[in-house]
């Protein structure tokens, strides 16, 4: 019994560790405020791939690709709303975790209340239905008119 554990142990070992070991990638900046930049705009951008992360928690290779790109606009030169512009005008107001507020976006901004309105508007007919349903299944017309007959009584 005790080498079945050590030999789960190690496998979960090895699996964790191979999962936690990626490649961390590393910049050089030519300032502190380069930097700064970069890690607040890897922060702002959404991970197509992933689409519930920014590109600076993404493993995906196309948020790899998304930072050195970022990190090669930097580099050129290129300010933090040029970087922002070019981003949004490749992949659209999607790759921004807080899009603006227009037209284009309203479905990104009402479409989880929708969603949930409906789905609550769907439950609660459901449950109406059934609990008609298990009414009507469980009487006779006869209990059902003797119901209806107590209820014109107490009336």
């Amino acid at each position: 019994m005790p080498m079945s554990k050590v030999i789960i142990f190690l496998s979960f070992f090895i699996v964790t560790t191979a999962a936690t070991s990626a490649p961390i990638e590393t910049f050089k900046f030519e300032s502190a405020e380069a930097e700064k930049s970069f890690h607040k705009l890897s922060d702002e951008l959404r991970c197509l791939v992933c689409q519930n992360q920014n590109i600076a928690e993404s493993n995906a290779d196309l948020a790899k690709d998304l930072r050195l790109e970022i990190y090669t606009m930097l580099i050129d030169g290129q300010s933090e709303s040029e970087i922002v512009d070019f981003m949004v005008q490749r992949y659209g107001d999607y790759v921004l975790y807080r899009p603006p507020f227009k037209p284009v976006t309203w479905l990104l901004w009402f479409g989880p209340v929708i969603v949930f309105l409906l789905g609550l508007v769907f439950a609660v007919r459901y449950l109406k239905t059934q609990d008609k349903d298990e009414q009507d299944e469980h009487l006779s017309n006869e209990e059902v008119e003797r119901i209806k007959n107590l209820h014109a009584e107490r009336d």
